[in-house]
């Protein structure tokens, strides 16, 4: 358990959250959200133990592994696969010492050695870290390819399958969705679910939370408070206490008046001067209470453009690539007009940004035509145009060398809907996070006056607060709309069709999300199945292919009964943990007259949780013996 008792922690001279006190349980998963600057990362820094608390305490147990990912990877010869292995130290510690006892011919130590392999399953850990490989988007040619070829993204990819095959009891994992694509976060978020660690997780993306975590520690104006539930759960409760905080605030400032001005009116007179210190004292001694403040700091739209040409754009039997010789995309149509809303989805290097190249015109076509209308201003957000920010410029000049017309007051107006308040608007790009860079392309895309947007992962390093502020601009622009995203929330908040983009074709995608995920899944098992070769498969006639499929059937019977009886009982518990989070997500629950039934409600959900977690390990393998009988 990870327990925190007045804790206070600090960078320098900047308090970021005091007298802080919390549990995380093990096994719990938990999200860690907050402005930013509020002290998450430092947070993580305090658990590993390289940022000194100030006060307080700060306590785990003193066995526990902990595993990060590393922000940085040096070029290295060594493989990929090799690489990640290198994540289970206890495993590559063995191995060494095998190689040593081998050396002295030391036998009793060898079989011992290889005992213990087998125990932590270490002759599994090849394929293992293969599959976490697969899972983050790596081709199976890949995994035999020097660490050094590959570009920064996918790195920090091996950095982060490096971390998940640690075994780790403790797991801190800071934004790692940021260099994944949907497939990759779709997997990511998978595997999360079943791991058995206890999870600290900060990151951006709502819908990855809501889908991940059970617990939400939320930092802010430098105090640290954990709720029950996912992030949803946390905003609703949030929303209640904001609300009741607001209520109570201006409450207190109708009794601040009326004491104010008691004091003020009596306090030079005799008969009344006992009575004024009387109420002076009360109203020194009030709480110091702050105004509920619900309201983001960004608040900005795209603004409708005077004309809407139709069509904005189309293109009609299109080839694209990089040159004849490097033909990714064949034969596309598209026929974008005013409020086209589309979504792109496909598996990573499948050509979704050759494609929105294409249609911004940054990419010749191979063949084929793009027609664009006269007057079209297309507004193109992709990681490219961060890296063209002149770097020793400031948001201010950036934004009025593109705008000459404009006054600075109306730049730094427009910069503050955008966060870049005061000073902000005046620092140099080059000492800008990715996210500041993020908001000022929008910034200055959202006065070109656009009728058609080209978003190429446009929430990479952005705040929940700047992607909501986005999601409500998106959904009343009156333009077309083409978004690459890994951002669940965002791409169901703002598309209205998607398009699967694959095998050198885009074509509509009649589905949602959930629907997506099933078709990777499907795709993948067809791809193994296809791997197979003709030899692999033995050659009977029908009758001895019946009675093969009558003995595969009998023998997979019982099987079957037991995985559906085990599925009935991990809904029924499931229903029951239901129950338990709701009522744990109530407010009142934590109430003082309520300790007792809070207790048994947790002492519940801890005996809940590892039931069904156990139990969906097991169903998982009864699917994996029937679905092997059955190949």
């Amino acid at each position: 358990m990870i327990n925190a008792s007045n804790l206070t922690l600090a960078r320098g001279v900047n308090l970021l959250f005091e007298e802080a006190s919390f549990r995380i349980h093990p096994g719990h998963k938990v999200g860690l959200v907050g402005a930013n600057g509020c002290g998450k990362s430092s947070f993580f820094a305090a658990l590993t133990g390289s940022l000194t608390i100030e006060q307080g305490i700060l306590e785990m147990p003193g066995g526990w592994k902990i595993a990060t990912v590393k922000q940085e990877t040096p070029a290295l010869s060594q493989s990929a696969l090799d690489y990640v292995i290198d994540g289970d130290t206890e495993f590559r510690a063995l191995e060494q010492q095998l190689a040593n006892a081998r050396a002295d011919q030391n036998g009793g130590l060898e079989a011992e050695l290889l005992n213990q392999i087998d125990v932590i399953q270490g002759y599994s850990l090849e394929a293992r870290a293969g599959e976490l490989l697969h899972g983050l988007g790596f081709m199976q040619e890949q995994l035999q390819s020097p660490v050094s070829s590959f570009s920064g993204g996918w790195r920090m990819r091996l950095n982060l399958a490096q971390a998940l095959i640690s075994r780790a009891d403790l797991l801190l994992l800071d934004e790692p969705t940021n260099h994944l694509d949907l497939d990759a976060v779709l997997w990511l978020q998978r595997w999360l679910k079943r791991f058995t660690g206890t999870l600290v997780l900060i990151s951006h993306d709502r819908d990855f939370l809501d889908n991940v975590i059970e617990q939400t520690l939320h930092i802010e104006h430098r105090k640290a408070r954990l709720y029950s539930g996912n992030y949803s759960s946390f905003e609703r409760q949030r929303a209640e206490q904001l609300a009741q905080q607001e209520a109570m605030f201006q409450k207190q400032q109708r009794e601040i008046k009326h004491l104010t001005s008691f004091v003020d009116r009596f306090r030079a007179k005799a008969s009344k001067a006992k009575q004024a210190q009387s109420r002076l004292k009360r109203l020194q001694k009030l709480p110091d209470l702050m105004p509920a403040h619900v309201d983001s700091q960004f608040q900005f739209n795209f603004i409708n453009p005077e004309y809407m040409p139709y069509p904005l754009l189309t293109l009609d039997e299109s080839d694209c690539g990089y040159g004849l010789e490097h033909n990714i995309l064949s034969q596309v149509k598209m026929n974008l007009v005013p409020g086209s809303r589309i979504g792109l989805l496909g598996r990573n290097g499948a050509g979704k940004s050759t494609l929105i190249k294409s249609l911004a015109g940054e990419l010749p076509l191979n063949s084929g035509t793009r027609f664009c209308a006269q007057e079209l201003t297309i507004g193109y957000f992709s990681q490219h145009q961060l890296e063209q920010l002149s770097l020793d410029s400031t948001p201010l000049n950036q934004l009025l060398l593109a705008h000459p017309a404009m006054t600075d007051l109306e730049g730094r107006n427009h910069l503050g809907r955008f966060g870049f308040s005061g000073d902000q608007a005046l620092g140099q790009i080059r000492t800008m996070s990715g996210g500041e860079k993020a908001r000022l392309v929008l910034a200055l895309i959202v006065l070109q006056k656009p009728q058609l947007l080209l978003l190429d992962e446009p929430t990479n390093h952005l705040d929940i607060e700047m992607r909501q502020a986005l999601v409500i601009a998106l959904q009343e622009f009156n333009g077309a709309i083409i978004l690459i995203a890994h951002d669940r929330f965002l791409l169901e908040s703002c598309v209205d069709e998607f398009y699967l983009v694959g095998n050198g074709k885009v074509e509509a995608f009649s589905g949602d999300i959930d629907d997506y995920q099933r078709w990777l899944d499907d795709d993948k098992k067809a791809a193994k199945q296809e791997g197979k070769t003709e030899s692999e498969q033995p050659k009977v006639d029908k009758k001895e292919q019946r009675r093969q499929q009558a003995e595969l059937r009998k023998k997979a019977a019982p099987l079957k009964k037991k995985a559906d009886k085990l599925e009935q009982q991990i809904e029924n518990w499931q229903a029951q943990l239901d129950t338990i989070e709701q009522e744990l997500a109530l407010s009142e629950t934590y109430d003082a007259e309520n300790k007792a039934r809070l207790a048994e409600l947790l002492q519940e959900q801890g005996k809940l949780k590892p039931q069904i977690e156990t139990a969906e390990e097991e169903w998982m393998e009864l699917l994996e013996q029937i679905e092997a009988i059955s190949e």
